[in-house]
C-alpha cells in the first residue's frame, strides 16, 4: 500500500495522536503516535456534540423530552436573560441546530450563567454556531431523565454498545473523553443506523434521520449537532457568511461528521461502509485553523488508498456488507437489493454450512452466537447475482 505513507507522514507532521479506519466494519488502518496508544485517552472537543445529539434522540424515544419542547420545560425558567416570552420560543430543537437566536457576540461563548445567555434574533431565523445554548443540553437530559448526562449515557448507550467515557466539566464546557476506538465504536453505531449486534439503540428513525439531514436552511450543512457534506453550501464557526459548494470536496458527499477543535475528527461514510477516526493536537500550517480544512486533506490522500487497496476481501463492497465484523452474538447483513431475494450461506474456513437462510433480499440479522471463533464466508445467490464477502466471529 504505498499510498499509505504520505497519509500517516501528514498525520504525523501534524500532531495526531490516534488515526483509524474502519471498512465495514473491520479496522483496515489503526495508527498510533508517540507514546500515544489504543489505550490512551483523549478529548473529543465539539465532536462530543455529536454523541449528546443521539443522547438526547435517546432520551426522545424514551418518551422522557420532546424536542419541540420550549427548553425551559426541562431547564425551568430563567435560563436565559431573556424575556419570558422570548425564552418560551427556544426549543430543544433550536439548541440542537444550533438556531436559539441568542447573541454570540458576548464577551465569553463558553459563559452559560443566565446573564449571558441575551436575546439577538428570533429562534429559528438566525444560524450561529454558539457553545453556551448547546452545553445546556446537559441540563435538559438531566431535567427530561433525573440522571446527570454521564449516567445516561451509562444507562442508555453503554451497555448495548460498549461505548464508554466521560463528560468532564472544563470551565462551562462539559467535554468528552474515551480512547480512540469508542469513537470509531460510535461511528460504527451511526453507520449502521443507531443499531448495536440487531439492537436497536437508537430506534427512532425520524429522528436518526432528522441528525444527519439538514436542519435549516440557513446552514444546509448542519444537521442535529452533525456537519453534512455535499450540500450546496455550508457555514463556518464564529461566521455568519454563506460559502458556496460542499464543507469537504474530498470527502465523499454523503459523508456525516463529528467535528471538534484541533481537529477532532469522525467522519461516516454510508455509500463506502467507513469510519474515519483522527485524534490529536492543532495541526501545523493553520490547517487547524478550521478542522473542515484539515480533514479534507486527509481524505485527499485517503482516496489514492481506498481506490486502490482497502485491505478488505475481493467481494464486491458495493453490494455486501456486514456489520459489526468482527462480531460477537449477532451480525447484520446487508446486501444490493437489485439482487432480487435468494438463498444465503454461512460456510466456515473447512466448507461447512454453519447458517442458512432462503428468501433473503436486501438486509437481515443473524444469530451467529453458536459459531466458534474464526473466519467465516457469507454467499449469497440472489436472482439477479451473486454476493460473496466475509466475517470473523470473535
Amino acid at each position: 500500500m504505498d499510498q499509505l505513507p504520505p497519509l500517516l507522514d501528514l498525520l504525523e507532521e501534524n500532531h495526531s495522536k490516534a488515526f483509524i479506519v474502519l471498512k465495514d466494519g473491520r479496522i483496515a488502518i489503526e495508527q498510533y503516535f508517540g507514546m500515544f496508544t489504543q489505550d490512551s485517552v483523549w478529548y473529543w472537543a465539539s465532536a462530543g456534540k455529536s454523541l449528546t445529539s443521539v443522547l438526547v434522540g435517546i432520551a426522545q424515544q424514551e418518551g422522557l423530552l420532546d424536542i419541540q419542547a420550549a427548553s425551559s420545560t426541562y431547564l425551568g425558567t430563567g435560563w436565559t436573560n431573556c424575556t419570558p416570552a422570548q425564552e418560551a420560543a427556544i426549543t430543544v430543537r433550536h439548541q440542537l441546530s444550533m438556531t436559539t437566536g441568542l447573541d454570540d457576540g458576548v464577551p465569553d461563548t463558553d459563559c452559560t450563567d443566565p446573564a449571558c445567555l441575551q436575546y439577538l434574533a428570533d429562534p429559528g431565523t438566525r444560524w450561529s454556531y454558539y457553545n453556551a445554548p448547546y452545553t445546556r443540553l446537559d441540563g435538559v437530559i438531566s431535567g427530561a431523565s433525573g440522571q446527570s448526562i454521564n449516567d445516561f449515557l451509562l444507562s442508555h448507550l453503554t451497555p448495548g454498545t460498549g461505548i464508554g467515557g466521560l463528560y468532564l466539566p472544563v470551565g462551562y464546557n462539559n467535554i468528552f473523553f474515551s480512547k480512540p476506538r469508542m469513537m470509531a465504536r460510535f461511528g460504527l453505531l451511526m453507520l449502521a443506523q443507531g443499531t448495536w449486534n440487531g439492537d436497536a439503540i437508537l430506534a427512532d428513525e425520524n429522528y436518526y434521520n432528522a441528525m444527519i439531514t439538514p436542519s435549516q436552511a440557513l446552514n444546509p450543512a448542519y444537521g442535529y449537532l452533525w456537519w453534512l457534506n455535499g450540500q450546496s453550501a455550508f457555514m463556518l464557526p464564529g461566521s455568519q457568511l454563506v460559502f458556496p459548494g460542499t464543507l469537504m470536496p474530498n470527502e465523499p458527499a454523503d459523508a456525516f461528521n463529528a467535528l471538534g477543535k484541533d481537529a477532532q475528527i469522525l467522519n461516516v461514510v454510508p455509500s463506502q461502509g467507513l469510519v474515519v477516526v483522527r485524534m490529536g493536537e492543532t495541526p501545523d500550517d493553520n490547517n487547524g485553523a478550521v478542522t473542515p480544512v484539515f480533514n479534507d486533506a486527509i481524505w485527499e490522500l485517503l482516496n489514492a488508498i481506498l481506490c486502490t487497496d482497502t485491505g478488505m476481501p475481493d467481494a464486491d463492497p458495493g453490494t455486501a456488507r456486514a456489520m459489526p465484523n468482527p462480531a460477537n452474538d449477532h451480525i447484520d447483513l446487508a446486501f444490493d437489493p437489485a439482487l432480487g431475494p435468494g438463498d444465503l450461506r454461512i460456510i466456515d474456513a473447512m466448507g461447512t454450512v454453519r447458517g442458512s437462510r432462503i428468501g433473503v433480499q436486501g438486509r437481515l440479522t443473524m444469530d451467529v452466537s453458536g459459531l466458534s471463533s474464526g473466519t467465516y464466508t457469507v454467499l449469497f445467490h440472489g436472482q439477479a447475482g451473486t454476493s460473496v464477502m466475509k466475517f470473523v466471529k470473535e
